[in-house]
């Protein structure tokens, strides 16, 4: 497991989930755009959902557990793409469109 770390909350997500989602946040970024990304928690801290605002100007750290890189699904960043440049924001899903789930979060105040 892998984990995103952005403005001092850190999400954790599976290795291969999280090489998806840093392409098309860094593709977001490189257009200076800011969007809006939720996920469904991890159960450990509740059933619920969360979101965070990401910003080109805000620093984002990606660390994966794994030392191989996992092959890359051109349709799944498609979809993850598009979700990311609509109104709702990136909605982070599985391979197979269900929505996807954190294995972790915590927060520094």
């Amino acid at each position: 497991m892998g984990s995103l770390s952005y403005d001092g909350t850190v999400i954790a997500f599976d290795d291969r989930l999280l090489a998806h989602l840093q392409i098309v946040i860094v593709q977001q970024f490189r257009r200076r755009e800011s969007f809006v990304m939720s996920w469904l928690d991890a159960l450990s801290v509740g059933d619920g959902r969360s979101s965070i605002w990401l910003h080109p100007d805000g620093d984002v750290f990606f660390k994966f557990d794994g030392s191989r890189a996992p092959s890359i699904n051109k349709a799944w960043l498609d979809a993850l793409t598009v979700s990311a440049r609509s109104s709702h924001g990136l909605v982070v899903t599985q391979e197979n469109g269900e929505l996807a789930r954190s294995t972790g979060m915590t927060k520094k105040w």
